[in-house]
């Protein structure tokens, strides 16, 4: 298992080390709930200076809080609000350095400073959001967007 804050120095390969482990704590499990939860502990226990990683999962175009890892959020938001509503809407990631900065920011933790956000697909079709902030700015690099979104394609393979 991973501890917060040591890595190897190659963030990208330790990435992948995490997708590794994804694959293997969820293969042949077919329950969502089991899967987001695990990769939520997962990120929590790998990324270091963040203070909330989870899921926000689409119904009916609105985001639904789903398993998570830090203090209470947001339960519902729409479509085209706030930094997870925006990837939503656009499916695109958003990576923001300072969420104060980012019109119509959501403050579910005033202590958030900066925030990456993933859209997740599932056949062609926008299942949620992988959320993550942190309490500093721009603590999410191009190299966390990478391997986040490497992270996110392996956790797609299981909730296909």
């Amino acid at each position: 298992m991973f501890e917060k804050s040591a890595y190897s120095g190659n963030l990208l390969k330790d990435y992948d080390l995490l997708s590794k482990q994804l694959d293997a704590l969820s293969t042949g499990e077919k329950d969502t709930v089991a899967l987001l939860s695990n990769a939520s502990a997962l990120l929590n226990q790998f990324l270091d200076r963040v203070n909330w990683t989870g899921f926000y999962i689409n119904q009916e175009d609105e985001l639904v809080l789903g398993p998570f890892q830090g203090l209470p959020a947001c339960i519902r938001i729409p479509f085209g609000k706030g930094v997870c509503g925006t990837a939503a809407a656009t499916e695109k990631t958003q990576r923001i350095a300072d969420v104060h900065s980012f019109p119509g920011h959501i403050a579910c933790d005033a202590a958030s400073r900066s925030e990456i956000v993933i859209p997740i697909n599932i056949n062609g079709k926008l299942f949620g959001v992988l959320d993550i902030d942190s309490p500093e700015t721009d603590r999410f690099t191009e190299e966390d967007e990478r391997g986040l979104s490497q992270f996110v394609k392996t956790l797609e393979k299981h909730l296909s």
